[in-house]
């Protein structure tokens, strides 16, 4: 079947061929990225327990960057596509340069609390000094030099929502392997480089990020031709950023919840022991193997789905729907079954010599992923869930599944699982969470076919 002349691949394309189209490159990039994850903290881990936990304790405010960053980008990306599903050239350019500039005002925010309030991130939480003072260091670096992440997620939204997702896949993979090649480097000291320690993974980290949003913004300058920046004159435009925030904003404050329900399990578990906040962090780590190449397929998704919402096709709607989800539980389960099977191995990656000779990380980690991992049997359907609620521009859904599943219950429930039965039950918490989280999004799903795109049907028969 030939594209109509002008007429984007997203609206025309086979819908099953689109979706890997779109998703495979972006998985792939992602599967890189989750393997610097595990290396990093990997280098960090031969430190020592102090410097794993300094850079799990970091995660709330890296998580929280990556939630102000994306959420924004997701508005853009899902206005820019239902705009070129309108054959809306203008509102196209308009959008990506709000974009821009709110992405940069973002930026400059974690810039100040970086430099200003890094240690007093982690005199909060914890009165061991190796954990303040590497961790202190850790964020102000992550957070000082954060340009490199945003930019770099917002350019590879932009490349994302107009079907290009081979050049983001590029351009994060040249990011994420100069940042696993310069860890050691950097970490350790070696050749004439001095030795960094856990300053030295954070330097990495946004060498890396660097690199790759330059990539990325060569590849939009030169292989995107349907967006068109140009900032002679420029004010910001007050109906464009409300219409980015309107799906941008809660999925800010939904990823946001993620840095709550850390830093409230971080606290629920530092009161049995560090090594319980360890294996957290290593589980995080862990889990992106599987977590990250899901979302890589909700970032193909989502411009298909909004463009050919905005283009009035409900069959192309659903079918990317429902093959999003089957290939994301297919995922899930794969992760599932590892997890089951080989925690051990698995943790043994993270374990120091220190470690090796108590056995505790080993002892509080196997059960501990092998029962969070029940929660992935309905993660699959979740994740994809609230993405096509931001897709359809119902991003306040995405919000609410968010906040009952991290906070209204998961958070709840493992505070009231380690006092009345320990550490070992506060794991529960997790699979509790995500079926009452499969629950709710079933029923708004339910209510946007029939509000949002059976209505779709009537036009497109005319």
């Amino acid at each position: 079947m030939e594209r109509p002349q002008g007429e984007n691949k997203m609206g025309v394309m086979p819908v099953n061929r689109l979706l890997l189209n779109m998703a495979i490159p972006i998985m792939i990039s992602m599967m890189v990225q989750a393997f610097y994850n595990v290396v990093d903290s990997y280098f960090v881990s031969q430190l020592s327990q102090d410097a794993l936990n300094a850079v799990s304790l970091a995660f709330p405010v890296q998580n929280l960057m990556i939630a102000v960053s994306v959420g924004t980008a997701v508005g853009v990306n899902a206005l820019l596509a239902r705009s070129l599903g309108q054959g809306d050239q203008e509102k196209v350019n308009r959008t990506a340069v709000n974009g821009v500039f709110l992405t940069a005002l973002s930026c400059l925010v974690f810039v100040v609390l970086g430099l200003t309030c890094s240690r007093l991130f982690y005199t909060v939480q914890t009165d061991i000094e190796g954990i303040i003072s590497y961790g202190a260091d850790y964020l102000c670096i992550v957070c000082g030099a954060s340009i490199g992440l945003f930019f770099a997620v917002l350019m590879e939204r932009l490349l994302q929502a107009t079907g290009r997702t081979f050049y983001t896949m590029i351009a994060q993979a040249v990011g994420a392997i100069t940042n696993i090649i310069l860890d050691p480097i950097l970490i350790f000291g070696l050749g004439p480089f001095p030795r960094m320690e856990v300053a030295g993974a954070a330097l990495a980290t946004v060498i890396g990020q660097i690199l790759g949003c330059c990539v990325s913004i060569l590849f939009n300058a030169t292989r995107n031709p349907e967006i068109t920046m140009s900032f002679k004159g420029f004010r910001p435009h007050g109906q464009t950023i409300r219409e980015i925030y309107s799906v941008g904003l809660p999925s800010i404050v939904m990823q946001s919840i993620g840095s709550v329900m850390v830093f409230g399990m971080n606290q629920i578990l530092i009161a049995f022991t560090d090594t319980a906040t360890a294996v957290f962090g290593v589980y995080f780590k862990l889990q992106s193997f599987f977590f990250m190449p899901v979302f890589g397929l909700n970032n193909g998704m989502v411009p298909i789905v909004a463009y050919n919402f905005g283009a009035r096709k409900p069959d192309r709607i659903v079918k990317t729907i429902k093959l999003a989800v089957m290939y994301a539980t297919i995922l899930m389960v794969i992760g599932f079954t590892v997890f089951q099977v080989f925690p051990g191995p698995l943790l043994e990656i993270f374990q120091s010599e220190a470690d090796a000779a108590t056995g505790d990380l080993l002892a509080i980690g196997i059960p501990a992923l092998r029962i969070i991992s029940f929660s992935w049997l309905l993660a699959g359907f979740d994740i994809v869930a609230t993405s096509v609620f931001q897709a359809l521009d119902h991003g306040i859904l995405s919000l609410i599944g968010s906040l009952v599943r991290q906070l209204v219950v998961l958070l709840p429930v493992a505070f009231l699982l380690s006092r009345a039965f320990g550490l070992e039950a506060v794991w529960l918490a997790f699979p509790i969470a995500e079926l009452f989280s499969a629950a709710l999004c079933t029923v708004f799903i339910h209510r946007l076919y029939r509000r949002d795109i059976l209505p779709l049907r009537a036009p497109a028969a005319e």
